[in-house]
């Protein structure tokens, strides 16, 4: 592999007089989708949770990570990590620095190194507090009082703007009704391979494939899955299980080797051949982002073993999610529902299927000869 390129120093942008002009600025340099995020540091907290859940606001999702973490820790650092590596983002402001304790700004050092942003930290003060002293001195770092360096810095260069990102069209409220959701909880059971597999590409022998999303509809998911939630996996899961077919089984089978960016594939693993067997699976370029995303999240929290998807066990929350993006398979008619109008009911294709079965008059059984 060749090697990282050198981090960028930390820069201290001293804002001797507090001056406004700074923070409007910094603020209006804002802007994820072209790698700029500004982050402004709710008041009245000192908590590393609290600043990384900022952190994931600023970047355009939810708080909170659904779902049960090793010693009640939600890895909030890990995934704005994750997202930021994915995305990319290339440029983190941070208003208020001088208020920062030293683990906090200690935090965004680390987060620096991990991912190599160019981190600019804005102290509203003549002069740089122990706190934040301490903690940029780990890294190499640079210290400018100039508004107009500042702004380099805020912004990058150039500062001229790229034309603006068309947002999805249609109102977010309105579901979206996808048929390779269908099979997102089958009852079919594969396993992960324990030995090396290197799967062929998938054949679609025994099922048609996912009918791709239209430019328009991929646009819509991926805004949706972006801002409904902050868990790179269960965003993962759902975005994999559009493009394959997949269910929430199979899906579980792969980890973070079984996705090679490169090529844009991703194995999932059938050792029984409950579906199509071991098969990689092209992924399509609005899929990645999450994929990346979820295995950058994957080897921080846990490492190369474990689910790079959502596992069996986040059923619940990987269904929550899809609702709350208004996502979901086709529905049975009216006179065939089992729920309340307005549930979604994720189980109507396996019970399509088992009636059918169930019609199937049973074979008389032939009188055994001796």
């Amino acid at each position: 592999m060749p090697p990282a390129p050198p981090l960028p120093p930390v820069t201290v942008v001293l804002d001797r007089h507090d001056d406004v002009m700074h923070t409007h600025t910094a603020l209006a340099a804002h802007h994820p989708p072209y790698g700029r995020i500004t982050l402004h540091p709710g008041p009245g907290t000192t908590s590393e949770t609290g600043l990384a859940h900022d952190l994931l606001v600023a970047l355009g999702k939810p708080p909170l990570l659904p779902g049960r973490f090793p010693g009640g820790r939600q890895p909030a650092w890990e995934a704005a990590a994750a997202w930021m590596t994915a995305l990319p983002v290339n440029r983190l402001t941070v208003l208020r620095a001088h208020r920062l304790t030293a683990r906090r700004a200690m935090r965004l050092v680390q987060l620096q190194a991990r991912t190599g942003i160019h981190l600019t930290l804005v102290c509203h003060r003549p002069h740089l507090p122990a706190a934040l002293h301490q903690a940029v001195r780990t890294a190499d770092y640079l210290i400018t009082a100039d508004f107009e360096a500042a702004r380099r810095h805020y912004y990058g260069t150039p500062i001229a703007e790229p034309p603006s990102a068309e947002e999805p069209t249609g109102p977010a409220s309105r579901w979206l009704t996808l048929p390779a959701l269908d099979r997102l909880v089958s009852y079919d059971s594969p396993r992960a391979c324990v030995a090396p597999c290197t799967p062929p590409p998938i054949a679609w022998r025994h099922r048609p494939p996912p009918v791709p999303l239209t430019a328009h509809t991929a646009q819509r998911v991926t805004h949706r899955l972006h801002t409904v939630t902050a868990h790179p996996r269960l965003a993962a899961a759902l975005a994999t299980a559009l493009f394959t077919g997949a269910s929430l089984q199979q899906l579980a089978t792969a980890r973070p080797r079984d996705y090679d960016d490169a090529a844009a594939t991703l194995a999932l693993h059938d050792r029984a051949r409950y579906t199509d067997g071991c098969a990689a699976y092209p992924v399509p370029p609005w899929a990645s982002i999450f994929l990346r995303a979820a295995t950058s999240f994957t080897l921080l929290l846990s490492g190369e073993d474990q689910e790079l998807l959502a596992a069996p066990g986040d059923r619940a929350h990987l269904l929550r999610v899809a609702e709350t993006a208004r996502l979901r398979p086709p529905q049975p008619p009216t006179g065939r529902r089992k729920g309340p109008v307005g549930r979604v009911e994720w189980d109507w294709r396996e019970r399509q299927e088992a009636e059918k079965y169930e019609a199937i008059p049973a074979r008389r059984a032939k009188p055994s000869q001796r």
